[in-house]
């Protein structure tokens, strides 16, 4: 579980095809198997909706980013998870998202850029490397790398369940999380194991303690 409702913002950023929205998927379903209040911001399903009105210019992307910020922050301070999977490949609005979120953590999903576009199924690298695309992240326009990300994952090394594994291992580290979130084997105190039935003498202290405190 959270620790007592702590919202966070997990923020990851990387190349396009490099596989942030996978283990951002991933990770929320680990999330919320344990009980965390989750919410998922991912650029496809945001511009659905959201940012439908934006393109993808420097400033349309910007307005992007910060219309996903303000939804984050919201969350973030409300004890939800915020979990984000956007390129956002400008340093400067992601240190814009951390500064004005709870608990912000910075994942670089880092990947070389060769493997990202082996792994394009709908070809956008291939168009915008015959310019039917501009200012496409890793071609035409630049991916300003993180300096200092709280999680690096290396996704042509890792597989989808390893990198998930070290985010749900960093939001224990970083006390965001308890460790029952894990999937580890719990530990059984006395209390967790298998309780005997009732003995026919310890149902009737049961009930004359009730019934001496009014529920009966």
């Amino acid at each position: 579980m959270c620790q007592e409702d702590k919202g966070f913002v997990l923020w990851l950023t990387g190349l396009p095809c490099s596989g942030k929205t996978t283990i951002a998927d991933s990770v929320a379903e680990r999330l919320k198997q344990a009980g965390v209040k989750v919410e998922r911001l991912d650029g496809d399903i945001v511009r659905q909706g959201l940012t439908r009105d934006l393109g993808f210019s420097k400033e349309d992307r910007d307005k992007n980013i910060e219309r996903v910020t303000f939804v984050a922050k919201l969350l973030s301070r409300n004890g939800v998870a915020a979990i984000v999977s956007f390129v956002s490949p400008y340093i400067e609005k992601r240190r814009h998202a951390r500064e004005n979120t709870t608990n912000f953590v910075e994942i670089y999903v880092k990947c070389p850029v060769e493997v990202c576009k082996k792994r394009d199924v709908k070809g956008m690298y291939a168009k915008a490397q015959r310019g039917e695309i501009k200012g496409f992240t890793g071609v035409d326009d630049p991916y300003e790398e993180p300096p200092n990300p709280e999680i690096v994952l290396e996704t042509d090394k890792d597989t989808v369940d390893e990198s998930a594994g070290k985010v749900i291992e960093a939001l224990i580290r970083l006390e965001l999380i308890t460790e029952r979130v894990s999937g580890r084997p719990k530990k059984h105190s006395q209390a967790n194991k298998s309780k005997r039935p009732l003995s026919p003498q310890e149902k009737n202290r049961t009930k004359e303690r009730l019934r001496s405190l009014g529920y009966l």
